[in-house]
């Protein structure tokens, strides 16, 4: 079940990556991981145009923009057809509310399957991100608010086929008979080309205008998003704030259970000494005092471990979660795919929340899997852990998988506290742990 890039680790430890790629702009990293998202010419809902595309993918969008406009454009006039039959039904009812209610009903039905079919033609052939939920409501006004723009995909293909009547036309009487009047065959041939430049920017135009259609129509409120996110911040910031103070109570309890009796014993071993007349049994005590106190002095270390690790600071992340897979009784296989240090973090743009720094997201990364192998080994039952940690594009991805019993309970204590930890840097944290197992634990980190 090893592969090239996975090794046990268990005793001395050995590990192995795939070769890291060459440094990565951010700005490039970030498109990549855009169109993980929302794969195709859009990114982060607006078209990417040409932007330094190759001929032929711009050929091939250019088609599939112009497919999906023709589409468009027949809907729309299906579209048309069906407002002017349901504005006369409204207007014959327009009298009695109650008839004009139970007509709004199936009215707004079809005008949710319209906005369904078209959000599946943005999808296919436009490659617009869609929104998944949406009121009646706003169905229908996206329904009607779409018709001018599926007509102005229509005539934008119409002077499309025009411009290219004007130039394949005079080409075609050159190549088959001679013209006897060239320059008026020339001077066709320019303006259909010149036609056929504004043609094509009108179809990236209509495409770019049908995409902000959907979002603003059909996407959420700005205020409800607002209130949202403030709810969001609020959880995220109290679950923070519950984090930290049971993490100050398991110290506490680790200095109290551990340390502190460790130096019980280290100061009664030591008043027994020097009251001890008999040297040989004063010499006892004293090696006995020595031996506790390397034990108080290996359980303060490892308090202090799990407080923060002086590793993660001096040598990155990898050597943190080698010296975790280390310090583990159990066998922990590594995968570092690509080689995630130094993890890349690029600036915000103005228009979005500052993203965390590395150090950040390198230390929430950190405690992700060092508590989650510590849960593993402590209630799981598993005899194996494997730990995979990559960095996609604008995302540092993490899972901690066993082979435990499964059933965990992502609403305990310490899987909350991960789950807090994830998202006070707007992550993504998940735990998928069926009866019977194994059990997967994942992150998702936003990083640039």
């Amino acid at each position: 079940m090893e592969d090239a890039n996975r090794r046990d680790v268990h005793g001395p430890l050995q590990t192995t990556t795939n070769e890291p790629p060459q440094p990565v702009d951010a700005g490039v990293a970030g498109e990549a991981a855009g169109a993980g998202r929302a794969s195709g010419p859009f990114e982060d809902g607006r078209p990417r145009l040409l932007g330094g595309a190759p001929w032929k993918a711009v050929a091939a969008s250019g088609a599939r923009y112009a497919t999906g406009l023709a589409v468009g454009a027949l809907t729309a006039l299906a579209e048309v057809l069906v407002a002017v039959l349901a504005g006369v039904l409204l207007l014959s009812v327009l009298a009695w509310p109650r008839a004009r209610r139970a007509l709004h009903r199936p009215l707004s039905a079809l005008a949710v399957r319209a906005t369904r079919a078209e959000l599946r033609r943005l999808a296919r052939w436009l490659r617009t991100p869609t929104p998944q939920e949406y009121a009646p409501e706003q169905a229908v006004r996206y329904a009607l608010a779409r018709i001018p723009l599926g007509l102005l995909g229509g005539v934008t293909l119409s002077c499309a086929a025009v411009a290219l009547f004007w130039i394949l036309v005079p080409l075609a009487g050159w190549i088959v008979a001679p013209i006897d009047y060239p320059l008026e065959a020339v001077t066709t041939g320019v303006l259909g080309l010149f036609l056929l430049f504004l043609a094509a920017q009108g179809v990236y135009g209509t495409v770019r205008l049908e995409s902000e259609l959907a979002r603003h129509l059909l996407g959420p409120d700005p205020n409800a998003a607002l209130e949202l996110r403030i709810a969001q911040l609020a959880t995220s910031r109290a679950d923070v704030v519950a984090a930290v103070d049971d993490e100050r109570r398991r110290i506490e309890r680790d200095l109290h259970d551990g340390v502190q009796q460790h130096l019980v014993a280290l100061g009664m071993l030591l008043g027994r000494a020097r009251r001890s007349r008999d040297r040989e049994r004063a010499d006892q005590l004293f090696r006995q005092a020595h031996e506790e106190s390397r034990r108080a002095l290996v359980e303060l270390r490892e308090v202090a471990w799990r407080v923060y690790p002086t590793a993660l600071d001096e040598a990155g992340l990898r050597v943190a979660l080698e010296t975790v897979a280390e310090r583990t009784p159990l066998p922990v296989d590594l995968t570092f795919d690509p080689d995630p240090d130094p993890i890349r973090v690029s600036g915000a743009p103005s228009d979005r929340p500052a993203r965390p720094s590395a150090r950040q997201v390198e230390t929430a990364a950190y405690f992700v899997v060092s508590e989650a192998v510590t849960n593993v080994v402590k209630h799981s039952g598993a005899t194996r852990i494997a730990v995979d940690v990559r960095q996609d594009g604008a995302l540092l991805r993490l899972s901690v998988t066993d082979d435990g019993t499964g059933g965990a309970d992502p609403a305990g204590g310490g899987l909350t506290g991960l789950a807090s930890r994830v998202a006070a840097l707007d992550g993504r944290f998940r735990v998928h742990s069926p009866a019977g197992g194994p059990t997967t634990i994942t992150a998702e980190l936003p990083c640039a």
